[in-house]
């Protein structure tokens, strides 16, 4: 360890960190991420929840294997692929002589980042394979001293950003760390007692210490994985960190909900809006870091409509994308981002220092919010041009476009606004913005309305976040993946075991009609066979649930079967209720994410 880093100061920190060692990598990923935010505004939190829209990279040795080790290739999280192989420092280390990204040029990232609306920046200045991506004095594993390319990338970038005027952070993992034998995760290599201790009074906290003093003005740091620190001992942390910036955020995966901000799991949405500042975090494709086999990319129209929904909960979308090892990123990516700014460009108003809207998601698409404003992000067009806005008290000004501000007709009827769609979008079908602009207070989040269906959709999503639940019957997040590390997170209803436990929608038909019920789910083999019935106007019908999967488990894929149980007829324009419950007690019937109505178009 650098002698300067002996002094005083750190010492009463580190001798205030015993950490505990039986608390560390038994842990699975999801189980290490932590949400919670402590609830206190930080003063410099404005510019986080105005941004709205971030780019996250991913970027180190692993991006120079490219998801391949001895002629194999590995699918899911690249950057972890030391540990998916389950490589040896020693060998892992040895990449770090051919790491040589010549093609990276700082100005030309932050060029695209600007160029895509984004309006922050996080690079990963270490990873777990413990190999820093900045010239520190505290470990030789460094791009500065154990790589042919020998440059200090994070001050260029941190320069770069600086001169653009880009708020810039920096990812750290603070527990996790491969390289090293008393770092946390690395079990098949170090079998050895660790000392955690060690390991964070000689590398975790002094390189943290160098990327809040070395690199100018830091918007946040990203912390990643916690381990190990009580309550008592991660305060001290942050408050000794805060010292050297004050104005730096830091994630809530600091760890014991000592961040300023949340950050949902990998990949993961909220179900609702949420007025603590938070981000969601996704991958452009099944990775974060660079997988050369890896293309499933997502399209310019899914990163749009991710910026909108999370805007629209109230949150910001950190996208991520992965650069080689050669320093270039993948071209998709580059036209990708640029088609979002393009969208952004004249869109922005919409998103940038937007609110939650006040209306729930529809099947059109979902709200954003400014004082005096609500912005609908059309993701489907009615296929008969009428865009029913309900549960809109304020009085309705105008509405029109938001790109060329075209107005447009419509009507308010009590809480009904109907507005009268243009017949070709103006800014193409991934989202298109119309503002409507009202006098008066601006209401409340409305979660209790009845959902919208009509026959005007292609299909109508009945969300069970937006269900009553009887009984037993509780919201719950579940997670699997398909790749390691491939994270998905769905809000489903579980719990329903016996037929005093149910879930209710209450639906509001906008035109009669017949209509075919479909129950999305996932339902172990365990939980197959069993009874249920769903009751809608009158109606019952029965249903034997159908296996998925063999199990539910975090770490591996399930599959969500549309399983369509009757028709119904909807007589009329009115209010019906559609309940979901089992037929007799025994195992949980299944795990439902919503119920999908149909229409029948002759």
């Amino acid at each position: 360890m650098n002698a300067k880093y002996n002094n005083k100061k750190n010492s009463l920190l580190l001798t205030a960190i015993m950490l505990l060692c039986h608390c560390a990598y038994s842990q699975t990923m999801p189980s290490m991420w932590d949400s919670r935010s402590n609830g206190k505004e930080h003063p410099n939190l404005k510019w986080f929840k105005d941004a709205k829209f971030g780019i996250f990279i991913h970027w180190g040795l692993y991006s120079k294997l490219a998801g391949e080790w001895q002629s194999k290739r590995y699918y899911g999280s690249g950057e972890w692929l030391m540990y998916q192989a389950k490589i040896s420092a020693k060998d892992y280390g040895l990449v770090a002589g051919e790491f040589n990204p010549l093609k990276f040029n700082a100005t030309e990232w932050v060029d695209l980042i600007k160029s895509s609306g984004a309006r922050y920046m996080v690079v990963t200045a270490k990873h777990h394979e413990g190999f820093a991506m900045f010239d520190s004095k505290v470990s030789d594993f460094s791009i500065t001293k154990a790589s042919p390319y020998g440059k200090d990338v994070m001050k260029e970038l941190s320069g770069a950003a600086a001169n653009a005027k880009l708020p810039f952070g920096f990812y750290y993992s603070q527990f996790l760390d491969w390289h090293e034998p008393n770092g946390g995760g690395n079990d098949w290599d170090f079998k050895q007692s660790k000392d955690y201790h060690k390991y964070y009074e000689e590398k975790s906290i002094p390189q943290l210490k160098e990327l809040l003093t070395n690199y100018g003005k830091l918007g946040m740091v990203w912390f990643d994985m916690p381990g190990g620190l009580n309550k008592q001992e991660t305060q001290f942390l942050v408050d000794d960190l805060h010292k050297l910036q004050p104005q730096t955020l830091f994630s809530s995966r600091v760890g014991q909900g000592l961040g300023d901000y949340m950050d949902f799991g990998d990949s993961e949405m909220p179900a609702e809006p949420i007025a603590k500042p938070w981000e969601a975090i996704y991958t452009f494709n099944d990775s974060w870091g660079y997988i050369a086999h890896d293309q499933n990319f997502k399209t310019s129209s899914d990163i749009i409509r991710l910026i909108a929904t999370a805007s629209s909960k109230g949150g910001n979308l950190m996208l991520n994308i992965g650069p080689d090892g050669d320093g270039s990123i993948p071209q998709a990516n580059i036209d990708c981002l640029k088609s979002v700014g393009r969208w952004l460009k004249v869109n922005g108003e919409s998103i940038y220092a937007s609110i939650a809207g006040f209306i729930p998601a529809q099947p059109w698409g979902v709200t954003t919010s400014k004082p005096g404003k609500l912005y609908l992000h059309i993701f489907q067009r009615p296929n008969n041009g009428k865009l029913l806005v309900p549960g809109f008290s304020p009085k309705a000004i105008s509405v029109s476009t938001l790109a060329g501000s075209v107005a447009l007709k419509w009507r308010q009827t009590g809480e009904d606004l109907e507005v009268t769609l243009p017949n070709v979008p103006v800014t193409g079908l991934a989202d298109e913005v119309l503002t409507v602009s009202y006098a008066g207070k601006t209401p409340d989040y409305q979660n209790s309305m009845p959902i919208t269906v009509s026959a005007a959709y292609e299909s109508n999503e009945l969300p069970v976040i937006s269900a009553q639940h009887k009984g037993a019957t509780r919201i719950e997040t579940l997670t699997y993946n398909h790749y390691f590390g491939d994270w998905k997170h769905v809000t489903v209803l579980g719990a329903m075991k016996s037929p005093a436990d149910s879930t209710i929608f209450t639906i509001r038909a906008l035109e009669p009609g017949y209509y075919k019920i479909y129950l999305d789910y996932v339902c172990p083999s365990a939980s197959a066979g069993q009874e249920g019935k769903v009751t809608m106007n009158g109606r019952e019908f029965n249903f034997k649930t159908l296996s998925t999967c063999n199990e539910i488990n975090s770490d591996k894929p399930v599959s969500f079967i549309k399983h369509a149980v009757g028709v119904i007829n909807l007589p009329q324009k009115a209010i019906y209720k559609l309940a979901v419950t089992p037929l007799t007690d025994g195992k949980e019937l299944f795990k439902i994410k919503n119920v999908l109505l149909e229409a029948d178009k002759p």
